[in-house]
């Protein structure tokens, strides 16, 4: 008697844990890039510093060139210090040359000399990684 429980118990388990791995709810859905960026540009333009922040990194990571001329909007048009900075990184990692030239000038028309000092890390990384990959 206690040897057939054991048994049934153990057949239940088994379907249970087959019929749980082809749910569907459990299933990943692939990343969609194009769509993630759609959403990231949209948070560029939210009231709310951490998404705006957030947004703009991961389209430097995701090497947005779509994302250009917003960040590059936020670098010289955003009142804080930190959104400003956050554009520039992603600037400097899309790489584009109107976003480089944009760090470049935030070096010396920004008002505030922290963004001023980051940009010019910023700008002169860009500089000796162009020039280390030349040579």
């Amino acid at each position: 008697m206690k040897s057939t429980v054991l048994l049934l118990l153990f057949v239940f388990t088994i379907f249970m844990s087959v019929g749980l791995a082809n749910d569907p709810a459990k299933q990943v859905k692939a990343f969609n890039k194009d769509l993630a960026t759609k959403n990231l540009l949209i948070g560029l333009e939210s009231k709310n510093n951490g998404l705006i922040s957030s947004s703009a990194f991961y389209l430097g990571e995701y090497n947005s060139t779509q994302a250009v001329i917003p960040l590059m909007k936020i670098l010289k048009n955003s009142a804080a210090e930190e959104l400003r900075i956050s554009a520039a990184l992603a600037l400097l990692k899309i790489g584009d040359a109107r976003g480089i030239y944009a760090i470049k000038q935030a070096i010396k028309f920004d008002e505030s000399e922290r963004v001023s000092n980051i940009c010019s890390k910023f700008y002169n990384a860009y500089l000796s990684q162009k020039y280390s990959a030349d040579s």
